[in-house]
């Protein structure tokens, strides 16, 4: 039996207003991770791995770091057929932008049709998880649906701020909340809710007609988790995928059924902590399942000074290429390539993006930091909340945000 066709469509125009000022010039699935990765490399890097590697990512919002990144590093075999591209909004229904993420894919049909697969796969551009979407696709085939929702149990109490499925024991989903106001717990466990992850597969035929179905409602909103999916479980069309049932080689049972959602600086700065433990939540260093980026030629990372009153040291920490700690100390913290640490600056419980310079004797302490920003000597970031506070963006649970370009005084 010949092997399906398959074509994924990454959703890769979200704003991403929630994570300002991160997201102030670029697009939400461009912002750096985990010290030399973007967001929309893990959702790449699971398609790639898994042998799909035919994949249109749809762009919309201030793209040109996300393309940038794309035509860096997203380079596939043309010999063998494969391609990544990005596809802003061509404007091919009329003078319009993508209204949605439904609305986004039925403007590019047509990309359906010069391809012609037998399923296309749907992924959201900016979450953090390893999965092989082959085991998903086995498993819609397999059903006969029109669509597979993936899904994952979530606290309750987290619940309103995503797509909530509640799902019969054969796997049919009976209902789907979009952000539901009130909680929906599981029948056999009262404080976990099965959210969606976001990602879908469609029967190509299904796809077609459904969007097409979605273009012609003039009250719809045109968002798959909004408005497509809640209509195909009216018609039966849909079925949930169990993601802690996908295995993926080299991953450790600690680490199956890992999936964040880092649409907030709180969960993007939560889901940078748990790749600093010694035995982290979430294991970048599994070459079994690799998460592929662009590599910068830079030079291996430098510790210098080693006296009694200066010493250059890391601790629990991922340090990229690149960086200089000259007679400072970082714990808890991602440094990103070309970071500079100058003598007695301490920084601890942070993320350090690209290019960041952090003056002798600095102190930061939990913050994110964006590209190029110069710490002066003696500056405190994290020390004093309320003076922060008049500064910077200051996340509910404390963390320091400074924006790309934000100027930070002495």
């Amino acid at each position: 039996m010949a092997e399906p066709r398959v074509l994924a469509f990454v959703l890769a125009g979200g704003e991403g207003k929630r994570l300002y000022p991160l997201s102030r010039d670029r697009a939400k699935p461009a912002v750096p991770f985990g010290g030399t990765y973007r967001l929309i490399d893990f959702a790449l890097s699971n398609l790639a791995n898994a042998g799909f590697r035919r994949m249109a990512i749809l762009t919309q919002y201030k793209s040109h770091s996300l393309d940038r990144h794309i035509a860096l590093t997203w380079r596939l075999s043309p010999l063998l057929g494969d391609w990544v591209s990005t596809v802003p909004a061509q404007m091919r229904r009329g003078p319009f932008w993508f209204a949605g993420s439904a609305d986004a894919i039925y403007q590019n049909l047509n990309i359906l049709n010069d391809d012609r697969p037998d399923y296309v796969i749907v992924f959201g551009a900016d979450h953090i998880y390893r999965m092989d979407p082959g085991q998903m696709l086995d498993t819609h085939i397999a059903s006969g649906a029109g669509v597979t929702v993936a899904a994952v149990q979530i606290p309750i109490e987290t619940s309103s701020d995503f797509g909530i499925i509640e799902a019969a024991r054969d796997g049919r989903i009976v209902d789907f909340h979009e952000k539901p106001t009130r909680p929906i717990q599981l029948v056999d466990d009262p404080t976990r809710a099965l959210a969606s992850m976001g990602n879908y597969i469609f029967t190509t035929s299904m796809l077609r007609e459904s969007v097409a179905a979605d273009a012609a409602d003039p009250e719809s909103n045109h968002d798959m988790g909004g408005d497509l999916i809640p209509a195909l479980v009216r018609r039966g069309e849909a079925v949930v995928y169990d993601f802690t049932t996908n295995h993926v080689p080299g991953q450790t049972d600690r680490e199956r059924g890992y999936w964040r959602d880092v649409g907030t600086l709180d969960a993007f700065y939560t889901a940078h902590m748990d790749l600093v433990s010694v035995n982290p939540e979430f294991n970048l260093y599994n070459s079994d399942w690799p998460i592929y980026s662009y590599q910068p030629p830079l030079p291996p990372a430098k510790f210098v000074f080693d006296g009694p009153d200066r010493r250059g040291t890391a601790l629990d920490a991922i340090v990229s290429p690149g960086v200089i700690v000259s007679g400072a100390t970082a714990r808890r913290s991602i440094l990103s390539p070309n970071v500079r640490l100058h003598q007695h600056a301490l920084v601890e419980d942070s993320v350090l993006f690209h290019d960041v310079d952090v003056g002798r004797g600095a102190v930061v302490r939990r913050a994110i930091v964006d590209k190029g920003v110069i710490i002066p000597p003696g500056a405190q970031i994290g020390v004093d909340p309320e003076r922060d506070r008049e500064r910077f963006t200051v996340t509910e649970s404390g963390v320091v945000v400074i924006g790309k370009g934000d100027p930070v005084e002495p």
